[in-house]
């Protein structure tokens, strides 16, 4: 097949270079503009962009897909196949059309468990057991195309935000390379999603990520697994921002209100909840580097001090 990549971030890599490691030729790669990046705010070039200029690829990169121009170019490459990871911009009909075999899609969940931008994170908030990548084809609503294949995988106590991505990026990688030859010969059954099993997985906010101590401890352990590494859980102590990378729930009572910070010690600070303690294993404040609860504690002390409240 003559096959047009269409991807952006890091998570789209393992397909791309599952795609190079095929016998089907991708004759281009569609990724979104450069975009300044990072402390300095250079214009940085996407991964997958990079990844396309180290094995010579055309790189092509519309502000949009809906104009006429565009539609066009990409007719130009004569495509069998335009798969689309995380690309980050609308396909109208008119291009979901275009290749012999329409376009698919690698995303990150289990449909239609958690379409939209965040099903990693939404799926670690949620307390999913499993979850897992989908080959779909791609049509007009937003993940609501049937399903080509998926591979399932366990979501493990200790996954993060950007674990579970990496994992789930692997994985689309191994999917889509395992049944490219599949879809090329026609012989795979697309399976229609049931709309009443849907979840949606809104694209997250950074104000979701201030903790709210009157919520249940397990609940804020999940929070701070799923906003590692983006946007990072934080709170107040005193008028500073407090990130907060590492935590474990326990099932313990709390005598006082929520927020006390009940106790500070080398094997983690306890925080009072709504509903039971969170304990606090690695944390950040403002300038400095993430350090674990014990380095914290030798230069702090907390103790009786109530987090999310300014002075």
């Amino acid at each position: 097949m003559k096959l047009v990549f269409a991807g952006t971030p890091e998570f789209s890599v393992p397909a791309l270079q599952a795609l190079l490691a095929g016998t089907h030729t991708v004759e281009a790669v569609y990724t979104q503009p450069d975009r300044p990046a990072g402390r300095g705010r250079r214009t940085t070039a996407s991964p997958v962009k990079q990844l396309a200029l180290d094995t010579d690829i055309p790189v092509v990169q519309p502000a949009s897909l809906r104009g006429d121009e565009a539609q066009r170019q990409l007719a130009d490459w004569q495509a069998d196949l335009v798969v689309v990871v995380a690309y980050g911009l609308i396909l109208p009909q008119a291009v979901l059309d275009l290749p012999r075999l329409g376009c698919i899609n690698v995303h990150a969940s289990l449909l239609p468990r958690w379409r939209g931008a965040a099903p990693i994170q939404r799926a670690i908030l949620a307390g999913d057991t499993e979850t897992g990548v989908c080959l779909m084809q791609m049509e007009a609503g937003l993940d609501t195309g049937p399903v080509l294949a998926c591979r399932k995988i366990p979501i493990l106590p200790e996954d993060t935000g950007s674990r579970l991505h990496d994992r789930l990026a692997a994985l689309g990688g191994e999917l889509l390379g395992a049944e490219l030859d599949a879809i090329a010969a026609g012989s795979l059954r697309p399976q229609p999603q049931d709309d009443g099993l849907a979840t949606y997985a809104h694209k997250l906010d950074k104000r979701e990520a201030r903790l709210d101590w009157d919520e249940d401890a397990g609940l804020l352990a999940r929070k701070i697994r799923a906003f590692n590494a983006w946007p990072v859980a934080e709170t107040r102590l005193d008028d500073r921002q407090l990130r907060i990378w590492e935590a474990r729930a326990e099932d313990t009572a709390a005598t006082a209100p929520p927020g006390t910070v009940l106790s500070a010690g080398r094997d983690g600070i306890r925080v009072a909840c709504g509903r039971g303690v969170l304990c606090i294993l690695s944390l950040q404040l403002p300038g400095a580097r993430p350090v674990t609860s014990a380095d914290f504690v030798n230069a702090h002390r907390i103790t009786g001090m109530r987090l999310g409240a300014t002075r």
